[in-house]
C-alpha cells in the first residue's frame, strides 16, 4: 500500500486512526494537523495546516499519496455561539472538504474516506425502525446540513474523475479519552449522584472508538466499499437506563437511577428549554448496520461490555 494522508490526526477519532495505522509499516503515513504532535513513530510524517477551507492548499502534502482519511472538521458544539453557524460550518466541513478532494483527485489519490456524522440521516428515530445508510438524508441542525452537503459534493467528485470515496457517518462514537456529555455521565456515576433515568425506554445505537477505527481501517482497501455510505454502531442498541447500569458496572460503582417516567423528563426540559437534551436522553436513534455485515463482510469486533471497561478504566486512571 502507498502512502496515507490522515487529516484531523489530533482530535479523538483521528488521533485513535494514527495509532492503528502507525503500528504497520505496510505504507507511509502523513499526518495533517493545526497543532504538532509529539511522540509520532518515525513512520509518521506531520505537515501543520493553518486552517482548513477552501483555500487550502495540499498539493505538496498530497504527493505520492494513494488514500486520504478526512477525519477534520468543525465539530458539532452545543449552544453554538456563532452569528452565522451554517456559513462556519459550511468553510470547513464543505468548502474545505471539497478544496481537499479535487486536489487528491489532481494528484492522483486513489480513494478519499470521509467521516462524516449520523446527523446527516436526521436527529431521532422511531422505536425499532433504524436509519439505514442509503435512506434519504434529513439533517436538522447546521453540522448536519454542512456534512450532507459534503458528502454530496464527493459523489460528484467522484463520479467527474473516477476517485473513489467511502462515507462513514458514526453514531455517538465513545472510548478511552472520550469528553463532552459522554464523560459528564461518568462523572455523575462515579461520584454516585441520583439520577431521574431508571425508566426510560427508548434505544440509541452508540460505537465503541475501537469499532469505529476498525471499519475505516477496512474501507481503506475494501473493493466494495468503493463509492457506497456506511452507518456505523456497536450493533447492540441501548436504552439511557441500560447505558447508565452498564457504565456504572464497569465504573464498579452503584447505579443509584431513579425511576421518573420519561414524559415528565420531557415537559421538564421542555419548560427549561432543554429540548435537545431530553431528545438525547429519552429519545431514540438507531442504525442499521447490515449493509456493513453485507457488503464488508464487517462485523463489530468489540464488544460494547469491553468497551465499556476499557472507557471506565481510563476515566478511573485518570483520577489517580
Amino acid at each position: 500500500m502507498g502512502r496515507i494522508l490522515l487529516t484531523g490526526a489530533s482530535g479523538f477519532v483521528g488521533r485513535a486512526v494514527h495509532d492503528c495505522l502507525s503500528k504497520t509499516t505496510a505504507h507511509e503515513l502523513v499526518v495533517a494537523v493545526r497543532k504538532h504532535i509529539y511522540g509520532l513513530p518515525v513512520t509518521t510524517s506531520v505537515a501543520q495546516i493553518d486552517q482548513i477551507d477552501g483555500a487550502t492548499d495540499w498539493m505538496h502534502i498530497l504527493v505520492g499519496c494513494d488514500v486520504v482519511i478526512h477525519a477534520a472538521a468543525r465539530v458539532h458544539v452545543m449552544n453554538d455561539s456563532s452569528v452565522d453557524p451554517l456559513a462556519s460550518f459550511r468553510k470547513v466541513n464543505v468548502e474545505g472538504t471539497l478544496n481537499l478532494a479535487r486536489q487528491a483527485a489532481q494528484k492522483g489519490v486513489r480513494r478519499f474516506v470521509f467521516i462524516s456524522s449520523i446527523k446527516v440521516n436526521g436527529e431521532e428515530t422511531s422505536l425499532d425502525v433504524p436509519y439505514t445508510a442509503d435512506a434519504a438524508p434529513a439533517p436538522v441542525d447546521p453540522y448536519g446540513i454542512s456534512k450532507m452537503e459534503a458528502e454530496n459534493g464527493l459523489m460528484i467528485i467522484a463520479a467527474q474523475t473516477g476517485m473513489e470515496v467511502v462515507i462513514i457517518r458514526p453514531t455517538l462514537v465513545y472510548g478511552p479519552g472520550v469528553k463532552a456529555n459522554f464523560l459528564n455521565m461518568m462523572r455523575w456515576l462515579h461520584k454516585g449522584i441520583p439520577l431521574p433515568f431508571g425508566a426510560i425506554h427508548n434505544r440509541r445505537s452508540l460505537v465503541a472508538l475501537g469499532n469505529l477505527v476498525d471499519l475505516i481501517i477496512v474501507c481503506i482497501a475494501h473493493p466494495k466499499a468503493a463509492n457506497q455510505k456506511f452507518l456505523v454502531s456497536d450493533g447492540d442498541d441501548l436504552s439511557t437506563t441500560e447505558l447508565l447500569q452498564r457504565m456504572a458496572r464497569a465504573l464498579r460503582k452503584p447505579a443509584r437511577l431513579l425511576p421518573v417516567p420519561s414524559v415528565f423528563l420531557t415537559v421538564c426540559a421542555f419548560f427549561f428549554g432543554k429540548k435537545s437534551l431530553s431528545q438525547r436522553l429519552c429519545g431514540s436513534l438507531q442504525v442499521d448496520i447490515s449493509k456493513n455485515r453485507e457488503l464488508l463482510s464487517w462485523t463489530p469486533p468489540i464488544a460494547v461490555d469491553v468497551a465499556f471497561d476499557a472507557t471506565a478504566k481510563y476515566f478511573l486512571d485518570e483520577q489517580v
